[in-house]
């Protein structure tokens, strides 16, 4: 245990006059009286007054001590716990192309991906996560964290409209290698999600692809939204438009396959639960993971000690003891 305070307790020096000053008080309080012998007394029993007040002085003594302990802010000192939890480290690659905007899965693909993205942070315990968006060009939003809650609100606070046009699968993929790569733990693995074919970037899909097998980084990718036309409206709601929203299934089957990794396919928002509910199953490794404890505050027991002792003083000096203020 150690104090925030710690010269608060020069305080406790205040005993040393005190128990003199109830010495001399004492003294001055009782009266000598020369008798020949003490045989008349013998027989009388003392009261327990005496006894009684030198309890109340000396519970006054501790309550004044318990509260200068209490001021000192008593702590429990820190320290690092490692404990030994099944997790990994896992990117997650949010594609936030404008075709994401089409309301083939209720109520929008983007929004069925960000609310079931969430809900798979929600459920991994203690992985490592990080967060990473692209459309004509990628961008790290989160490094790898097990601050899950915070991960959560990333996810939540990710918008349409906020990277160049265009899908740059290739260039996504590398973001997330670039945060998995920090991470700690054996097993490392990107989620991808996406709705298009790669038609922009630096990097192309299979390039990605080689860097994350070599690195041992699976990538597990997942096509959401159905092959065909959509009505594609933008973020802000004013116009609309007709798309073509192909998917390069083969493509994405690929990048799986080449990094060890699976292919899944999202069509609504029950099989897209699904697919995070599979990869939840298959992504878990045992590693062990140092816990940083903070200093708890310990003063609340001294405070209550020193109440105790407070309220007994005065329930004795208004009852047995009779004392009148």
């Amino acid at each position: 245990m150690s104090f925030k305070y710690p010269y608060l307790l020069l305080f406790l020096l205040i005993y040393i006059p005190l128990i003199f000053w109830w010495i001399w008080r004492n003294k001055k309080e009782y009266t000598s009286l020369f008798v020949s012998t003490l045989s008349g007394f013998k027989s009388r029993k003392g009261s327990g007054r005496a006894f009684l007040l030198t309890v109340s002085k000396v519970l006054t003594l501790l309550a004044i001590g318990f509260l200068i302990v209490a001021l000192a802010r008593p702590q429990k000192s820190d320290y690092m716990s490692t404990s030994h939890i099944y997790g990994s480290d896992i990117v997650l690659a949010l594609d936030v192309s404008e075709s994401m905007s089409t309301p083939d899965i209720m109520p929008t693909r983007f929004d069925a991906a960000k609310a079931t993205a969430t809900d798979f942070i929600r459920n991994r315990g203690e992985d490592n996560m990080g967060l990473v968006i692209f459309a004509g060009e990628a961008l790290s939003i989160m490094p790898l964290t097990n601050d899950l809650l915070a991960l959560q609100n990333a996810v939540e606070g990710v918008r349409m409209g906020q990277l160049a046009t265009g899908t740059a699968i290739g260039d996504g993929i590398v973001s997330a290698i670039n945060r998995v790569l920090n991470g700690k733990a054996k097993s490392k693995s990107i989620i991808l999600i996406t709705d298009g074919s790669n038609n922009t970037g630096d990097v192309a899909p299979s390039t990605a692809a080689e860097i994350a097998a070599l690195k041992g980084i699976k990538v597990y990718t997942i096509g959401v939204g159905l092959d065909g036309n959509s009505v594609y409206v933008d973020p802000y709601g004013y116009t609309q438009a007709t798309i073509e929203t192909p998917i390069d299934e083969e493509t994405l089957k690929d990048i799986a396959n080449q990094t060890g990794g699976k292919y899944f396919r999202a069509t609504d928002a029950k099989t897209l639960d699904y697919i995070f509910e599979e990869i939840n199953n298959l992504e878990k490794t045992e590693m062990d993971v140092q816990s940083y404890q903070r200093k708890d505050e310990c003063f609340m027991p001294w405070v209550l000690a020193a109440l105790c002792c407070y309220l007994l003083v005065v329930l004795m000096r208004y009852t047995v003891l009779n004392k009148i203020p």
